[in-house]
């Protein structure tokens, strides 16, 4: 019986991109706030949420530096799985309930668009960088400390898709008064057949499920968000009317779960 999540599907499993869950990640982050037009906002809605009147059209641009494993050692081969992400989330509304969306995700590594489908995040290939720090002092480390500052940037093909900068002012003593808000995705599988194609065999609204979720080492301060118009990519068309607060922070959590909130086919 084949060992894979994913294809390519084998005996041995070994070539697969995606490995069987469990799944834990941890990140160093930055988390850009801005506020964005909510007629775009909706356009990128699927049924079953809606624009969240109360935010105004908020969204955080996220950059997000990931070391992951599985449960064969992974984390000690890094050249497949560590990566760099970049996605946007819109602030909305589920039956009631505050979420975000994600309609837009850029990383650099195979195995995460694998894993990235199966959830539902329509992630695509980039390259994404962003500040680092480091323990040993010099101008160069960008430590966690008042006056630091982070750049981060996404672009493929060739085309810059943003540039972010944040310098930080203090810590957050509650990460939850920021961070509050379940993530939901859009899982869609199309089909290739003639006739089928606007037919999808899967087509649902997902909710992210992270076990063990851990946000530390919150600083906030000023920020800077640019995502410039580019030939082949929609991602303009939510760029920032203003911009808030800067976040840099670490984040961990595992994934083994996923909560279907709709099942658009029928």
């Amino acid at each position: 019986m084949p060992k894979a999540f994913s294809v390519p599907v084998t005996p041995q499993g070994k070539s697969a991109l995606a490995t069987l869950p469990p799944w834990h990640y941890s990140s160093d982050c930055l988390a850009i706030e801005y506020w964005a037009d909510q007629k775009s906002i909706a356009a990128l809605l699927p049924p079953g949420l809606t624009v969240d009147e109360k935010s105004a059209g908020r969204a955080f641009f996220w950059f997000l530096d990931w070391q992951f494993t599985g449960s064969n050692d992974e984390l000690t081969d890094p050249a497949r799985y560590q990566y760099r992400e970049a996605f946007v989330l819109v602030e909305a509304v589920f039956e009631g309930v505050p979420v975000n969306y994600c309609p837009h995700i850029f990383v650099d590594n195979d195995a995460a668009i694998s894993r990235g489908w199966a959830q539902g995040f329509p992630k695509k290939l980039a390259t994404v960088y962003q500040t680092r720090s480091f323990s040993a002092p010099s101008l160069a480390a960008a430590p966690l400390a008042k006056g630091s500052r982070f750049g981060a940037s996404v672009a493929a093909h060739g085309e810059r898709l943003a540039t972010a900068r944040i310098q930080l002012e203090g810590p957050v003593a509650d990460p939850a008064t920021v961070f509050n808000r379940p993530t939901t995705m859009r899982r869609y599988f199309p089909q290739l057949a003639a006739g089928q194609w606007e037919k999808p065999p899967v087509d649902e609204l997902t909710m992210s499920l992270t076990d063990n979720l851990a946000i530390v080492d919150v600083w906030t301060g000023s920020a800077e968000l640019k995502l410039p118009e580019v030939d082949g990519e929609d991602l303009h068309q939510i760029a920032p009317l203003r911009v808030g607060r800067g976040y840099r922070l670490g984040m961990s959590y595992s994934v083994t779960d996923l909560r279907i909130l709709k099942n658009y086919v029928g």
